[in-house]
């Protein structure tokens, strides 16, 4: 399945329809009484999020989307039917746009959330309703209205709870690969993963935790370069940030600090958000040495986090790591929960 994050749509909705002009046959009623119906209102269309869409890309193919036109009033003072509204099926996590403005519209979160893109136009008056005591026989009806139209554009910022950062080969898609039932695609050369991954992980408890492997990112990535500005915005919607570094890599400190920037950078309170901090491919190197003790202890100091020792490829410490994964979120969790009840308190 292609991975699409992006898309622009149209969407219209649907005419009103006319009034109507009519008159009944009625004994000593000027032109037998205006009875003509109005017309029936235009069909709206709606975005719905809906958990089994995982990505945009059938709006790659279908970009027009429009609501069924009301019906015309009828005689006997009958109301024309409604159009029917049009449901557009998005992917939980999807922001809408003006796609001229760019001001946003809508964020649909959670499943069965629902947007109207494009409400439906009215319904036109039948010439009953232009009955008065100076007008008796009015033989003229409204047209119905149009439709909303817009044009829109939808990009899908990724649901996952925990999401794997770090520079191009750092091993992350072999990390989400070893501890979840996703298989991307693991090569020993930058820029193997192109779009991100999504694999459940679950907890002792059994409950699953999505995670979300972010392609690599490098220096000027906010700016454009490589593929962070494509993904950069997946990380957004994430509660707890997994920094893998290779520390067979020349410089990780640089690495490291490489990361970092580009978070700063971008905005979006990525810099402020929870890290846990991974030395990956371990089994390569020796960890008694003196340089990869120091080398961790600088790493410590910097970034004020705990430092933990793993090998994705011969899952050493991965037990350790989810363990320490686990207690970050169960801390936000408590965290949260506290801060729901103070302010019901308050109120």
């Amino acid at each position: 399945m292609q991975f699409i994050d992006r898309a622009e749509i149209q969407v219209v909705a649907g005419k009103g329809g006319d009034g109507m002009v009519a008159f009944r046959r009625e004994k000593y009623v000027p032109a037998g009484g205006p009875s003509g119906g109005n017309g029936g209102r235009g069909g709206s269309v709606f975005l719905v999020a809906v958990e089994s869409l995982q990505t945009l890309l059938d709006f790659q193919y279908n970009r027009i989307f429009k609501g069924q036109d009301g019906k015309k009033g009828g005689p006997k003072n009958m109301t024309g039917a409604s159009g029917d509204d049009r449901a557009i099926e998005v992917p939980c996590g999807t922001v809408v746009y003006d796609a001229f403005t760019g001001e946003p519209l809508a964020d649909l979160v959670e499943p069965g959330e629902t947007f109207c893109a494009a409400k439906g136009g009215k319904g036109g008056l039948g010439n009953k309703c232009f009955l008065t005591n100076s007008n008796r026989a009015p033989d003229y009806a409204t047209l119905g209205g149009e439709g909303e139209q817009k044009f829109l554009r939808l990009e899908l910022k990724l649901l996952a709870e925990v999401g794997i950062i770090g520079l191009p080969n750092a091993g992350k898609s072999t990390l989400i690969s070893a501890l979840s039932a996703a298989r991307p695609k693991i090569a020993d050369y930058p820029f193997t993963t192109l779009i991100p991954n999504l694999g459940v992980v679950r907890k002792p408890s059994g409950d699953g935790t999505v995670f979300a492997d972010i392609p690599g990112l490098i220096e000027g990535a906010h700016a454009g370069a490589g593929l962070g500005y494509e993904f950069l915005r997946h990380i957004e919607r994430t509660r707890l940030l997994l920094h893998l570094i290779d520390i067979t890599d020349a410089d990780p400190i640089a690495n490291y600090n490489t990361i970092q920037e580009e978070l700063q950078a971008y905005g979006r309170g990525l810099a402020d958000r929870k890290q846990i901090l991974a030395l990956n491919k371990v089994d390569a190197i020796d960890l008694e040495s003196e340089e990869i003790r120091n080398l961790i202890a600088r790493l410590k100091e910097i970034s004020g986090v705990q430092i933990l020792l793993i090998s994705a490829v011969s899952r050493v410490g991965l037990d350790e790591l989810m363990q320490e994964v686990w207690q970050q979120l169960d801390e936000m969790n408590e965290s949260e929960a506290a801060g729901l009840l103070t302010a019901g308190v308050s109120q």
